[in-house]
Parts: C-alpha cells; sequence; structure tokens
C-alpha cells in the first residue's frame, strides 16, 4: 500500500450548530454546538481512518485557536505532522435553520503566506513524503498563495510522488489551462467545471467529455467532476467513467467532496484500478451526506452503500 499524505494550510476549528429559524438583528438561541478538526486535507485524512485506512495529515496551526485545534485531533488520534502557521488558526462555522432545513456555513480567512513560507513549507513536505506518496491539497489554497502554486508544487516533489488537488478559484482557473507538471488527479465540482467551460454541462456526457478536454489540455492525468445527487464523472485516459451517487437523502452536505477525495485515494493507494477508486471514493461521499454536521463518512454506511455504488463506462 502506498502512503498518503495530506496538506492543510489553512485549516478551522469548525463549529456546528442549530436553531429554530434564522432570522436577522435578533438575537438567536442555537441548539449545542459541535466542534471538530476541519480544512480539507484535515477532513480527507479524517475520512480515510474513519474508513478503516491509514494516512498523516501535515497541518500548520498557529495561536490559541492552533493549539484546540491540534488537542482535537489528538483526541480523535489522527497522525498528524505539525508545522508552524504564520499566524492564528482560524475558525469557520454552519448553522443549521431547523424551520427550513437549510445550511448557512461561514469561512474565515485564515493567514497570510509568503513565498518564502510556502517554499519553506514544500522543503518540510519533500522531507517527510515517501518517494511513491499520495500527496493530498484539498481545499482552497490558503492566502497569499499564488495561482500557479500548483504546477510550483508539483515540481518541487518531483515525478514520483502523485499529487491530488481538490481547488477552487483563480488556483483551479489557472491550473485549468493546463501548466507543466500536472498533478495526478484535479478534481471539481459542477459549478466550478461550468464556470470554467463556459457551458451549462447538463448531462453526464457533457461533463465527461469537458473532463477530458482538461485531461487533454494537461490540467491533470486524471479529472474528475462531481455533479452532485448525479454521482461524479471521470476522464482518466483510458475512458469516460460516471459513477452514480447511492442515496438521495442529505442530513448535512459538509465534508462530502473530502470524503470522496478520502475514499478515492484510499483505493488508489491500495492498488485500486482509477474506476474502481471513483467507487471508492462516491461511496463515501453518500455515506457522508447521511452523517449529521461535520462527522464525514462512517464505515458501516461506506460498507453498505458501496455495493449500490456502479461504475458506468460513457
Amino acid at each position: 500500500m502506498s502512503a498518503i499524505l495530506t496538506v492543510t494550510l489553512n485549516p478551522a476549528l469548525d463549529l456546528a450548530t442549530s436553531v429554530g429559524q434564522v432570522v436577522p438583528n435578533l438575537k438567536l438561541r442555537c441548539g449545542p454546538e459541535t466542534a471538530e478538526p476541519g480544512g480539507g486535507g484535515v477532513n480527507v485524512a479524517r475520512a480515510i481512518m474513519q474508513l478503516g485506512g491509514q494516512s498523516q495529515a501535515l497541518v500548520a496551526l498557529g495561536g490559541h485557536t492552533g493549539k484546540a485545534l491540534e488537542t482535537l485531533l489528538a483526541d480523535q488520534r489522527l497522525a498528524t505532522i505539525r508545522i508552524e502557521a504564520p499566524a492564528e488558526t482560524r475558525h469557520s462555522f454552519a448553522v443549521t435553520d431547523q424551520s427550513s432545513g437549510e445550511q448557512y456555513r461561514f469561512v474565515l480567512a485564515g493567514p497570510t503566506w509568503t513565498d518564502a513560507q510556502l517554499d519553506q513549507m514544500l522543503d518540510q513536505l519533500d522531507s517527510v513524503a515517501p518517494q511513491d506518496a499520495f500527496v493530498v491539497l484539498s481545499g482552497s489554497m490558503p492566502p497569499g498563495a499564488k495561482p500557479g502554486f500548483i504546477p510550483h508544487a508539483c515540481a518541487r516533489l518531483g515525478s514520483g510522488r502523485k499529487l491530488v488537488v481538490d481547488t477552487s478559484g483563480a488556483h483551479l482557473e489557472a491550473q485549468a489551462k493546463g501548466p507543466k507538471p500536472a498533478p495526478y488527479v484535479l478534481r471539481m465540482d459542477s459549478h466550478e467545471a461550468e464556470t470554467l467551460s463556459g457551458l451549462t454541462l447538463e448531462t453526464q456526457a457533457e461533463s465527461a467529455a469537458f473532463a477530458e478536454e482538461l485531461r487533454q489540455r494537461g490540467a491533470g492525468r486524471l479529472v474528475i467532476i462531481a455533479r452532485g445527487k448525479d454521482g461524479s464523472v471521470m476522464a482518466d485516459g483510458t475512458g469516460l467513467w460516471h459513477v452514480n451517487a447511492s442515496n438521495e437523502t442529505v442530513v448535512s452536505a459538509i465534508g462530502a467532496g473530502d470524503s470522496f477525495v478520502g475514499g478515492f485515494v484510499m483505493g488508489l493507494a491500495q492498488g485500486e484500478t482509477p474506476p474502481e477508486a471513483l467507487r471508492f471514493g462516491a461511496a463515501a461521499a453518500s455515506a457522508a451526506v447521511i452523517s449529521e454536521g461535520t462527522q464525514l463518512c462512517h464505515r458501516s454506511d461506506w460498507d453498505r452503500l458501496l455495493p449500490l455504488t456502479e461504475i458506468t463506462k460513457l
């Protein structure tokens, strides 16, 4: 089994609660709160652990919030490698409106990194990641990281390590142009794909065709586009693939994408083919959305949903 190392440069202490109804200009009395470690790479590592796999999480932490987050990571027995963040670790919080079932999610910015600090981080990452490891960059890049950081990280980490990228905004837009070297996997959601393509991508075939266009452009060696309740599509050089979402119930959408990445990378690290790993990821995402708050996927749900998750070659 290949090693998996997730990278979280902008983690968060994720708070979640609920209220009878969200209305402006009033004090809203909330229900009990939960606190969980958050940030894309942290969530991917948590998902892998909850699915029974193994990974390490390199996490940048700072200040009192960073200490609280480090305690939560230790309590969950997540294997972590701590590096120092430039400033205080951020909070994020989610509030569920009980009257409508809608969820409001508030995400703070976090500390700003300099180019020198990012290069120092890559030096540390290079020293701890095995040469054949899967290295996961999941979530938004930290403030201060400039578009072009992804190919820079690919070049610094070398061709043996397989970089898995699930990001957004200017960094995704820059990566979609196909700068070299490319990551092993580039994943995005349907809204992001529609923004990049300028198309509505209403069908699985249209999403898969755009994934193949991005792959041929050099945006990633494998390109995955999530389609929500319609599953995900992937272009991997051997064909265009679709995987279904194996349930329609959504309790909380928090962490579904990170659970997908966790299940997918776990499958690859265990030697599964990319289409089979896609099935692992889709089942993990389906398991995540039936969990409350920020709990991510559970192995018992994944075991039940995996047989209902099917791969189709388009």
